[in-house]
Parts: C-alpha cells; structure tokens; sequence
C-alpha cells in the first residue's frame, strides 16, 4: 500500500504529459520548421493558443510527478512514464477520429502488461533519501554530456529517423535528469520548507534540466517521424531513470531468478512500443 500514491500521480501525470505531447506536436507542426537549434522556436509556439494548452497540461504533470516522486523511488516512478506513448496515441485517435486498428490494442496491452511484470519482478524500494553531492557530480557530468553529444549528432543530420532519434534521446536524458533532480528538491522542500526548496541547487537544476528537455523535444518533434524521437525518448527515459535511481539514490531491484521476468517484461514493452510508434496513428494528424 505505500507505493500506491505514487503509482496515482505517476499514472496522473504521465496521462498529462500524454496530452501535452497531442497539443505540442500539433503546434510544433504549424510553426516554420529549421535546420539548427532555434531558441526562438518557443516564441513563435507562444502565438499557438494550442502550445500553451499543451504547456498548461505539462504543468499539470509536473505537479504529479512531483508528488509521486517525492513518495515512492525514482526506479518506480518514472518506469511508468512508458504509457505516454499509448496513452498519446489513443488520445490522438479521439482527437482525429480514427479508431486505433486492434493489432495497436494489442499492442497497448503488451506495453501495460510488461510494464506490470518487470515492475512487479523488480519490486525497487526506497533507497536512500539524501544523495551526497559526490554522487551528483559524476551523474550530472555524464547525463550533460550525453544530452550534448545526442543533440549534437541529432541537429547534424537532416530531417528524418536519425534526427529525431538523436534528439529524441537527448530528451530522454535530460528528462530523466529532470526528476533525479526533482525528487531530490522535493526532499529539500520537506526538510527546511519554502525557504530551503527556492535556496537548494537542485531546484535550479531540475528547472534548467526540465526547460533543456522542452526546447530539445519540440526539436525533436519537427525533426523526424514519430517511430524515431518517441520510442528513443520513451525507453530512454524509463532507461537512464532506473539508472539513476540505482546509481544515485541506491535503489535495490531484485537479482537471481527474477532477471528472467524482468527481461520478459522488459521484451513486451520494447516490441509494444516499437509497433505502436511504427503502426500507430501518426499525431501529425491531430489538427
């Protein structure tokens, strides 16, 4: 029962950043499209009363993410941000009217039930709650660095898969970053108050970490189909997540045997989310 609340707003926001992704994607495609990393992308998608739905939904997300992490492990909570891509898709289809063909079920069902038996296989627990900032700088040394060099790549290559996966990635980890950082600040924010939350480095840092992650996926979203950027970000993110938690907050997940669950699970929600990206209803429809 002490995971509960976590899973609720866990759940709670990844359905709201689902609908971000539809309201985002659709702004990011009625703006002028470029070549390189353009700041004032965002200027242009602040005129999209649409965007700033989307913006308003991430908000939302925000808000539940917050609370999940600050109650349950980072190795459980963001795992479940896999369900965005279903949760987007089906949402996309509501908007566009189109039915989502029943091999997509299928593979919603897959992505749902592997995502249920590595988590229950896994069974991560708290970990520890304060993370020594000998242990923040490798991470955030390594985690910037591949943001970097993903970006890089991504913005080298003209529209099209590599693009969008390159950058795609570089969201994933920057998102993952973002709640690493977040959880953190949270238990700041129960330790010394208000005071202690808006004077701590990390509140800064998941705020950096979280606007890097918006310009990158808007970039991401107009550089390339969605079977490139949304399972790079998707599994990345629930990836270099986990690795976090183990890494920084020492998170234990089951060994021994249970890998082998853990691995069947984890099989159902590539496949699932590489059909749905592949086969899916393509949300540059959702207009």
């Amino acid at each position: 029962m002490g995971f509960v609340l976590p899973v609720l707003f866990a759940l709670l926001a990844a359905f709201s950043n689902a609908l971000a992704t539809v309201l985002q994607r659709r702004a990011a495609l009625s703006v002028p499209q470029s070549q390189g990393f353009r700041p004032g992308l965002v200027l242009d998608l602040l005129r999209r009363p649409v965007w700033l739905g989307g913006m308003l939904a991430v908000v939302v997300a925000g808000v539940g993410q917050a609370v999940a992490l600050a109650t349950g492990p980072l190795s459980l909570v963001q795992p479940l941000f896999v369900l965005e891509l279903p949760l987007a898709l089906l949402l996309a289809s509501l908007l566009t009217g189109n039915r989502l063909p029943e091999i997509l079920w299928l593979a919603v069902g897959g992505v749902v039930l592997g995502l249920g038996v590595a988590l229950a296989s896994a069974a991560p627990d708290g970990g520890e709650a304060d993370v020594p900032l000998d242990r923040w700088v490798p991470a955030l040394a390594a985690c910037a660095g591949a943001a970097v060099l993903l970006a890089a790549a991504g913005l080298k290559r003209p529209v099209g898969k590599a693009r969008a996966g390159c950058l795609g990635a570089a969201t994933a980890v920057c998102y993952a970053l973002t709640a690493g950082l977040m959880k953190d600040s949270m238990r700041v924010l129960d330790a010394d108050g208000v005071v202690g939350f808006f004077t701590a480095w990390q509140t800064y840092g998941f705020a950096v970490a979280g606007v890097c992650a918006v310009l990158l996926l808007e970039h991401a979203m107009q550089g390339g189909p969605l079977v490139a950027s949304q399972p790079a970000l998707t599994l990345g993110d629930a990836t270099v997540s986990l690795l976090l938690g183990v890494v920084l907050y020492r998170e234990d997940v089951r060994g021994d045997w249970w890998i082998v669950p853990q691995l069947i699970g984890v099989a159902l929600i590539v496949v699932g989310v590489l059909n749905l990206a592949r086969r899916g209803a393509d949300l540059r429809t959702a207009r």
